[in-house]
């Protein structure tokens, strides 16, 4: 199982935001779309951030309501983590875990072709895990 077999399964729509947004416009983005993060893209479609929920709420604690105005490319990540279709659930888990983030925009050919969360990949793992046991459990009943 790969990223791309997620992305088959849960779809290709990506949601993005650009650095001239406010995080106002980027809130309600999140909110309206019910996720947790978008990626934020140059005009050309060039990816160039992720921003969170946790982005804005960090810049909430520090600057209080004035925070809605600041623009998002003051607020991104701007070290992107990226994964490639040919990941597997594993590689996906274990970059997600070492650097601490929960959604993973997936580039093909320097392209955006999708985002996986992490929400995505344990769903995936469980389902795995669920068809193995499974397996397993016929093999035994069969032999």
């Amino acid at each position: 199982m790969n990223a791309n077999a997620i992305l088959e399964s849960k779809g290709r729509e990506v949601i993005c935001i650009h650095a001239g947004d406010s995080l106002r416009e980027a809130a309600q983005v999140l909110d309206q779309h019910r996720i947790g993060a978008a990626v934020v893209t140059e005009d050309d479609g060039t990816v160039c951030g992720v921003l969170s929920e946790r982005d804005i709420a960090r810049q909430a604690a520090r600057h209080g309501a004035e925070a809605l105005q600041m623009r998002v490319g003051d607020c991104m990540s701007r070290n992107v983590i990226t994964a490639a279709p040919t990941d597997t659930i594993d590689d996906l888990l274990g970059r997600m875990t070492d650097r601490r983030i929960r959604h993973l925009p997936v580039m093909e050919d320097g392209k955006l072709v999708g985002v996986i969360s992490i929400g995505d990949v344990v769903k995936r793992k469980i389902a795995d895990t669920e068809a193995e046991a499974e397996a397993m459990k016929a093999y035994i009943v069969a032999g």
